[in-house]
């Protein structure tokens, strides 16, 4: 795992090697092993690089040439595969295309042996060379023969274009800012802040989608002018103009031919492949395991293949109703595996600080804390983890799915005509009546059948709906974005989305929105801020476009998910983890509020800069009392201000 950062000129100036080098250096977290740069024009300005150190390993520089697109490209390396000769920035025979590139492509001795027979010359055993060859073979067609997970630039300097590339789920992150005079870009926002004169100007519309979803969707950023590269896309930078192109999409489509038997062996076989071949290493590997089913999968399959003891890190909590260590024991056991654990205390918090500069812009999963300590415990014992993230999306295992289809069942019992009347009504009832209470379990049911279904969804999913974020937001700049919903986002997916049905819908939304944005941002820099790289079997594009050949009703059943996904695992984990209550990977912070980081978070949240310049100060100060008094449980609107607090005094201008 590596991070990766370059800039083109556009007017003619030419390559700071001193800027390259420092820009680089920022990503040394993601890449503690060694560093590169490629050069493809004049260096300009002093040589001399930060840290007193006048020599940095250049792989090129080719002087004299002062015309534009004058290219840098900067490489921080993780050595996982290749220690010896896998050095970057790397390039093809005779020098005409460079690549600086993260992550790991698994298939890649496969498509290095259909390179050789078509009379490339490799010269390392690294999967980065492979992509060099397979785009000089197959141009922008090369990224969808590539399976793994990656974000990578190539300078193409017969072309003089640059040339990136996105995996399809979004595990490895991509930005970039574009002006009249140059295209900046990195793994990291932050290296792209270490240039010069970049434009630092709030999108005030990144800033809505975060107070409702916790995270920024694509291709937006908190940075007006900052971009990011959306997940299965690539991307062509020529003659000063970008263009960008998906080339993968996940289609829902369900194949009723298929028997209960045939999918079941098909999950498994699958799963074991796409485990196999993230095994794959020179160094050692190891596993998260939370006790939940999908990473429990991952380490039977691992185990399945690993000729010693699989190494598995887990975090306990303090309050049980958080802590799955005893399943994550219970699977340990079984399987004979090395087993870590971390205990994560309100202490822990402290850390938070430090992940608001690793994760560059606001950024709300309370998870991304425990997300943290299991890496840090794993980075102690391997340098590659495999996690067991993406079953929910494949097999439908949130339970707001469940809370979906019910919601729509009762729908389903009214008219269409006379939903609005009749559910309206409930919902205003609902404060004074018990029989209410008693008959749906919470007025957010009550609110939600009131609303169209992807309306609902979006009001289950969001920490802030849009109808209550005139409250939230600083009145000058609310007036500003009064009239852009975020919803539209999730009403847009919904409607574009290759499925059959309502469900799949749901599952095409999440895989674009919550697992790119939300699951995969936390785990990649959670786990790169300590280098640890990881790797997702369940992620694998095979694995996926198979699930979602599934039909709907063997995954979500009587309100209960991942039915035939649990079935197929019955042979390789016991019937009491797999049948049991679900639980999230999340710290206890409605507790924690209330007591033990109190006094922590109470100034942050009530007096932080974005508190001051972005929030209405007021209704805060409100939901925080609310809180400490117990009226309800206002946590993850609380954690949101916090980090967004923490974001904004390190990085907002």
């Amino acid at each position: 795992m590596c991070g990766i950062a370059g800039f083109c000129n556009l007017d003619g100036k030419p390559i700071e090697l001193n800027l390259l080098v420092s820009m680089t250096r920022t990503l040394s977290h993601r890449g503690p092993d060694e560093e590169g740069y490629f050069i493809n024009e004049g260096v300009g300005g002093n040589t001399t690089v930060p840290n007193g150190t006048s020599r940095v390993p250049l792989y090129r520089l080719k002087k004299g040439i002062q015309g534009l697109g004058n290219v840098g490209l900067g490489h921080r390396r993780l050595s996982i595969i290749d220690l010896a000769s896998g050095q970057q920035p790397l390039s093809n025979e005779d020098g005409t295309v460079w690549i600086a590139f993260n992550g790991e492509i698994y298939n890649f001795q496969e498509l290095k042996d259909q390179l050789e027979e078509r009379g490339h010359v490799f010269k390392t055993r690294s999967d980065t060379e492979t992509i060099v060859h397979a785009y000089e073979e197959w141009g922008e067609e090369s990224v969808k023969k590539f399976r793994g997970m990656f974000a990578f630039s190539v300078w193409d300097e017969r072309l003089r274009l640059l040339f990136f590339g996105r995996d399809r789920v979004g595990k490895k992150p991509l930005y970039y800012y574009l002006d009249e005079k140059r295209l900046i870009f990195a793994s990291e926002i932050k290296a792209i802040l270490a240039h010069p004169g970049i434009r630092r100007d709030l999108d005030k519309t990144a800033l809505s989608d975060y107070l409702s979803l916790t995270y920024i969707p694509s291709p937006k950023t908190i940075f007006k002018h900052i971009r990011k590269l959306p997940p299965a896309s690539y991307a062509i930078f020529q003659n000063g103009g970008l263009k960008i192109q998906s080339y993968w999409d996940l289609s829902f489509q369900p194949d009723r031919g298929l028997s209960d038997h045939q999918i079941e062996e098909g999950i498994l076989e699958l799963l074991q492949e796409s485990t196999r071949i993230r095994m794959i290493s020179e160094v050692a590997l190891g596993a998260f395991l939370s006790g939940g089913v999908d990473s429990s999968a991952v380490v039977a399959f691992m185990a399945a293949t690993s000729p010693t003891p699989v190494v598995t890190n887990s975090i306990s909590f303090s309050h049980d109703i958080y802590n799955e260590t005893a399943y994550a024991r219970m699977v340990a056991e079984k399987y004979a595996t090395s087993h870590n654990e971390f205990k994560v205390s309100p202490e822990a918090v402290s850390i938070m600080d430090t992940l608001s500069w690793h994760y560059d812009e606001p950024f709300a999963d309370s998870s991304s804390v425990p997300t943290y300590y299991v890496s840090k415990t794993a980075r102690e014992k391997v340098t590659v983890a495999l996690s067991g993230d993406g079953g929910d999306e494949n097999f439908a295992g949130y339970s707001r799915y469940a809370f979906d289809a019910r919601e729509n069942h009762v729908r389903d019992l009214v008219p269409l005509s006379w939903q609005p009347t009749v559910f309206g009504f409930l919902r205003d009832l609902y404060p004074r009546s018990n029989a209410l209470h008693a008959l749906f379990r919470g007025k957010a049911f009550v609110a939600n059948v009131a609303r169209d279904p992807i309306d609902a969804y979006f009001f289950t999913v969001s920490t802030i709906h849009d109808d209550y974020k005139k409250e939230y937001i600083n009145p000058d700049i609310y007036k500003e974005i009064a009239a852009y919903r975020t919803l539209d986002l999730f009403r847009d997916l919904y409607g574009r989305a290759p499925a059959a049905d309502h469900l799949s819908r749901l599952q095409y939304l999440d895989v674009k929105t919550y697992l790119c944005e939300d699951i995969l941002t936390k785990v990649d820099r959670a786990s790169m801020a300590v280098s640890l790289e990881v790797r997702c079997p369940l992620l694998d594009h095979r694995f996926m476009e198979f699930a979602a050949r599934i039909p709907k009703d063997k995954k979500l059943v009587d309100g209960k998910g991942k039915v035939i996904f649990k079935k197929a695992l019955e042979r390789k984990l016991p019937k009491e983890l797999l049948y049991r209550k679900k639980m999230g990977f999340a710290l206890p912070v409605r507790e924690w509020f209330r007591n033990e980081i109190r006094e922590y978070a109470g100034p942050i949240i009530l007096d932080g800069p974005a508190t001051r310049d972005y929030l209405n100060r007021e209704t805060v100060k409100k939901v925080w009392d609310e809180h400490q008094r117990g009226e309800r449980d206002c946590s993850p609107r609380l954690w949101m201000v916090m980090m967004l607090n923490l974001w904004a005094k390190r990085f907002a201008v």
